[in-house]
C-alpha cells in the first residue's frame, strides 16, 4: 500500500507535524486559566492528527489504516473549531486564526488524498 520506509517521509505527516508546532507556539499566548481547558484541548486535538497518521501507517490491514486516518480527520476538524473559538475569545487574532485554518485545510486535502489512495488500493 505504501512504499515509504518511514512515516517521516509522508508529506501528510510532515504538514500535520508542522501544524502541531504552530499550534503549540500560538497556544502559549492563551491565558493561564485556560491551561487545563482550551489550551490543553487544542494541543491534544492537534497532536492527535499526526499521531494517528503514524499509528495508521504501521497497521497491517486497510480497514485499520483507514480508521486511524479517519480519526486524524476528526481531530483536524476539531482544531478548526478551536481556532474559531480562540479568535472569538480574543486569544488570537483573526489573521492568526485564518493562517492556522489555511494550514489545517491543506493538511485536510493531503490527508483526504492519502485516505483515498489507501482506500482505492488492492
Amino acid at each position: 500500500m505504501d512504499n515509504t520506509k518511514s512515516f517521516r517521509e509522508l508529506i501528510v505527516w510532515q504538514k500535520a507535524h508542522a501544524l502541531v508546532i504552530d499550534v503549540y507556539k500560538i497556544a502559549k499566548k492563551f491565558p493561564q486559566d485556560e491551561i487545563y481547558a482550551l489550551t490543553q484541548q487544542l494541543r491534544r486535538a492537534a497532536v492527535s492528527i499526526p499521531a494517528n497518521i503514524v499509528e495508521g501507517y504501521k497497521k497491517k490491514t486497510k480497514p485499520s489504516k483507514l480508521n486511524y486516518l479517519n480519526i486524524s480527520e476528526g481531530s483536524l476538524e476539531e482544531c478548526k473549531y478551536y481556532f474559531i473559538l480562540s479568535c472569538d475569545l480574543e486569544y488570537i487574532t483573526q489573521k492568526e486564526a485564518d493562517k492556522l485554518t489555511t494550514k489545517a485545510e491543506e493538511v485536510g486535502r493531503i490527508l483526504n488524498g492519502y485516505y483515498n489512495s489507501i482506500n482505492n488500493s488492492r
